[in-house]
């Protein structure tokens, strides 16, 4: 494939790209972006935390993210990346409940979750939106791939790409955290 048709798939996925709420009700893109950003802007003056989640490349996205979160957004964050907490979850609960069980001990009722997965269908990611819906978190998800995927019927706030293949689903998942991200920071110095 040559880049600018990389890219202009790209593009193509961005304009089709489906923002949904829990109910399945479709949103404009700037909505869905502006919900997400007053999701975050009551968790900061809550003093609240911002929860990250994925797997593989999307773990690394949530990473980067909530360091530019707490840095430039000025809001608590926290990503279950340590090895100690993962292998030792892994371990004695299973794979599954990796995000779910630190959700259970870590999150309040006044927290967000932003699950990141590129299939929509990762059981960890799942079993963790689940945790957060019951503990009344607000949930944000980003996913591609399939349209009936599940991750996309459990957010509060779905952003969803018909992206093909993990190289674009995870680059777009990126472009949209960024440009959130943007907004945030414009609103924590401004």
């Amino acid at each position: 494939m040559m880049w600018k048709e990389t890219t202009t798939q790209m593009i193509s996925l961005f304009h089709a790209m489906e923002v949904t709420d829990l109910h399945a009700n479709l949103f404009h893109h700037d909505t869905g972006f502006q919900l997400w950003l007053d999701f975050a802007l009551e968790v900061r003056q809550k003093n609240s935390y911002l929860f990250l989640i994925g797997n593989g490349a999307s773990s690394s996205m949530a990473s980067h993210f909530a360091t530019d979160i707490t840095k430039n957004g000025k809001i608590k964050t926290h990503v279950f990346t340590d090895s100690s907490l993962l292998s030792a979850v892994g371990n004695d609960y299973c794979f599954a409940e990796l995000y779910s069980r630190p959700l259970q001990w870590y999150a309040e009722a006044e927290d967000l979750l932003i699950a990141i997965s590129s299939s929509g269908n990762s059981e960890n990611i799942l079993q963790a939106c689940r945790q957060a819906r019951s503990r009344g978190l607000r949930i944000v998800t980003l996913s591609a791939m399939k349209a009936d995927n599940q991750l996309r019927k459990l957010g509060d706030i779905n952003f969803y790409l018909a992206a093909p293949t993990y190289g674009l689903a995870e680059s777009c998942h990126a472009v949209i955290l960024h440009h959130w991200m943007d907004m945030l920071e414009v609103s924590a110095h401004g």
